[in-house]
């Protein structure tokens, strides 16, 4: 750090993204992106006409991209807001709903990102802790007065809470708001969109990043009734006005309306998780329970961190965290068939047993 740097500033503990090589050397299983390229219909909307646009300023209301997310989830345009990825709405959100004498409550293990918004913010955190298999147990949060974040499913476990614990929670206290990131929801989760409908106290936010493979396009979005998106646009509007650029403007429209190809790419996912979990589990690996489009393994026969320094060592990207209660495992993104034989097959051979 610089002598220029706040004291502020200076406290943060960044979050720390996953490895992102510039060679492409790497089979990348470490950061959850699609194994597809985008929808070919995005490729098309990406046209020259609006390359030739990008002299103007993008649609601050990002109206285009609104309206397909609206008309998708049977919603209102005013219950969307568009983001720069699901992260920036996900800071707009802890902006919104938190502050003096109105904390955050989330997971002991959970997006990395929620600890570092609350101290970026300055905001009290009650960090709740997951039950000893991992699952989220609603109850812990049933008395808490502020704003709880749940990422459902979760990450790094891949672990989902049932739909119906979320409405017991919303119900219990209206008073507050709920967050949902559900990222990972569209892999075999189940999501919290239907309790839209009768509970103005929940937000939900979602991706492009992973089912709709735009993970460099950084386009997210929440749901929620319309004076809570108002709330988000508030903050939108004092921070960055045009925060989602031209192209991916349009190349989220696209992706959003091509209903066929979302569907292929997420069960062809879910097929390369069940059966990488069936060839781990007959190598002896404990694997958690995903809906995700990763799934969080360990093996007795060798410690989390050397799994991920020889599979980096071999070729293999997969993500290891070196943290209290997860530092046996290791998360590996589920990609192509192809790729995921390649991972267990250079997991054969650290096991020697090939």
């Amino acid at each position: 750090m610089s002598q220029f740097v706040s004291q502020e500033a200076g406290s943060l503990a960044p979050y720390t993204p996953g490895e992102q090589p510039v060679d492409l050397q790497y089979v990348k299983l470490n950061t959850n992106e699609s194994p597809f390229p985008p929808s070919p219909k995005v490729v098309k909307a990406v046209s020259q006409a609006e390359l030739l646009k990008l002299n103007l300023y993008s649609d601050p209301t990002c109206g285009m991209l609104c309206r397909s997310i609206a008309k998708r989830n049977e919603l209102k345009p005013e219950q969307v807001l568009a983001g720069n990825g699901s992260d920036e709405l996900l800071f707009f959100a802890f902006r919104a709903f938190c502050g003096e004498g109105k904390g955050a409550a989330y997971a002991d293990i959970t997006y990395g990102f929620y600890k570092v918004w609350a101290k970026f913010f300055n905001l009290e955190s009650t960090v709740i802790p997951l039950r000893e298999d991992f699952s989220l147990n609603i109850d812990d949060y049933m008395d808490f007065p502020g704003t709880i974040f749940i990422a459902n499913p979760n990450a790094p476990t891949g672990i989902a809470v049932p739909v119906r614990e979320i409405k017991r929670l919303l119900e219990a206290n209206p008073d507050r708001v709920v967050v949902v990131d559900e990222a990972y929801v569209d892999f075999g989760g189940e999501s919290c969109i239907p309790l839209l409908y009768a509970h103005d106290n929940l937000l939900i936010i979602q991706t492009f990043s992973k089912s709709r493979s735009l993970a460099g396009g950084r386009i997210g979005f929440a749901l929620g009734s319309a004076d809570l998106i108002a709330d988000l646009n508030r903050v939108k509007y004092s921070f960055n006005p045009y925060n989602v650029n031209r192209l991916s403007i349009v190349a989220g429209a696209a992706a959003m309306e091509d209903e066929d190809y979302f569907r292929k790419c997420t069960s062809t996912v879910a097929q390369n998780r069940e059966w990488t979990v069936g060839a781990l589990e007959a190598l002896g690996f404990t694997v958690l329970p995903s809906c995700a489009n990763f799934i969080f393994v360990k093996s007795d026969r060798i410690p989390g961190g050397e799994l991920y320094r020889r599979m980096k060592e071999n070729g293999v990207l997969i993500r290891w965290f070196d943290a209290d209660r997860i530092r046996d495992f290791c998360r590996v993104t589920i990609g192509s068939r192809e790729q995921m034989e390649l991972f267990i097959g250079e997991v054969k051979k650290l096991l020697g047993e090939v």
